[in-house]
């Protein structure tokens, strides 16, 4: 059985077991334009440098909740990132949330199934919110994750409390014995006054293929702060689709990092829809490929309401085969006056074979605003080069300094120490030399 035919097979099975629920109706209309967008080619101008057909030939099995595989604290011990013995752990295997893996130390923080959130008091944030990510992105791909909705999880900050450990969310394949399709799904509620760090990390154990198509979906209110951070560094036949959706509904602060070093095919979607007056985003990424690894970031700012502010700063370290692609896009909507609105894209190649296709896109409806963009490829500055070497420093060692202080302006707005550290000391060993 292909693909395609496991997954209609699959949402048979799920829809008739489970029969009708106030999700289904966004479920079936998700199932019917996955149906007919299909899986995106190179010929939808959102996937124009992307190739993910490939990915839905290898025959990807879709594992079935709640026996989804046997992955032990052991093999728990071998993804955690530092400083897991103060944060929360969420974890997701092939997809699903997994309680006996998972630690709460926050009583701030509440987790639940979709399923129960949608017919308990929290039914009409979910009706509400859940599946907006869709009016920005409209393939197949997300199609497909909002059609088994149901089996992701609500996640709910209370009002009010600062959430002192941060959450370290863990999205584990299982690719010991079958190619595994994954799909987790999770709706955030952010209340009010609400502070909460976020950490995503993602790892495959075994040597079989795998596909990630994920959707996170967070709704900030008024006067929350969210820090959130993402963290890719799988393995090479690991392929992955991450979307990750902020509404900012009330007068808040969003701060996101993006760190992107290893897998197959990474389409990484970040969107902000800024709904309040008075919003704060921040988006900052950093991609820095080796090897054959392609990452695709897509970026949206939607302005909606006056005296918003965003800025964004991607930058990238490109060598060997590998090919990053950045599209970003601001929107100011008509009533977004005395928008402030920044984005920039830096990026370096370092081998003849590296490529990156960069794209920074403003649609402004408004006349009163600050906006601006822009975009960068080049080599590593020669002078640079010359002055290190000229003071006795050798080439390589000249290189990996001039690679790390690019990154730097990235790195630096990790706010979490252990986390800083982490990624800092992976960019090190990518660099293969000591830095000082």
């Amino acid at each position: 059985m292909n693909t395609i035919e496991t997954i209609k097979e699959r949402y048979q099975q799920i829809q008739s077991k489970n029969g009708s629920s106030v999700l289904t109706k966004l479920e079936q209309n998700a199932f019917d334009a996955f149906n007919k967008q299909g899986i995106p080619t190179v010929k939808h101008e959102e996937w124009k440098y992307t190739r993910i057909s490939g990915v839905f030939n290898k025959d990807l099995a879709m594992a079935s909740a709640p026996a989804t595989s046997s992955i032990s604290a052991e093999n728990l011990d071998t993804v955690r990132l530092p400083g897991f013995e103060q944060a929360n752990e969420l974890v997701f295997v092939n997809g699903f949330y997994n309680p006996s893996l998972s630690t709460i130390r926050s009583s701030s923080l509440e987790i639940q199934s979709l399923e129960e959130a949608a017919h308990n008091e929290n039914q009409e944030l979910v009706l509400k919110h859940l599946g907006h990510s869709g009016r920005y992105i409209k393939d197949g791909i997300h199609a497909l994750n909002t059609a088994f909705a149901q089996e992701g999880v609500f996640i709910q900050v209370k009002r009010g409390k600062i959430v002192e450990h941060p959450v370290y969310i863990y999205h584990i394949t299982d690719a010991r014995e079958t190619n595994i399709l994954a799909q987790p799904r999770s709706l955030v509620h952010i209340g009010a006054a609400a502070q909460v760090d976020f950490v995503e990390n993602y790892a495959t154990i075994g040597a079989a293929e795998s596909f990630t198509n994920q959707v996170l979906e967070m709704v900030v209110e008024q006067d929350a702060v969210v820090e959130y951070y993402k963290i890719q560094n799988d393995a090479p036949h690991t392929n992955q689709v991450s979307t990750t959706h902020f509404r900012q509904v009330g007068k808040s602060v969003v701060h996101a990092v993006t760190i992107s070093l290893n897998g197959g095919i990474v389409r990484n979607n970040l969107n902000l829809s800024l709904e309040a007056e008075y919003c704060d985003s921040y988006m900052y990424g950093l991609y820095f490929l080796k090897g054959n690894t392609h990452v695709d970031n897509h970026t949206v700012v939607d302005n909606v309401m006056p005296n918003c502010l965003s800025n964004e700063l991607y930058k990238g370290i490109i060598d060997d085969n590998a090919t990053a692609v950045f599209n970003g896009k601001i929107y100011v909507q008509k009533d977004a006056q005395k928008t402030n609105a920044f984005q920039s894209n830096k990026n370096i190649l370092l081998s003849e074979n590296a490529t990156v296709n960069t794209k920074p896109q403003l649609e402004i409806f408004a006349d009163d605003v600050k906006c601006s963009h822009g975009c960068t490829v080049g080599q590593l500055d020669e002078e640079s080069m010359f002055y290190l070497q000229s003071r006795g420093v050798s080439e390589p060692t000249a290189k990996s300094l001039l690679v790390h202080a690019f990154a730097v302006d990235v790195l630096e707005h990790i706010k979490l120490d252990p986390v800083r550290e982490y990624v800092d000391q992976l960019i090190s060993e990518r660099l293969d030399v000591e830095l000082v």
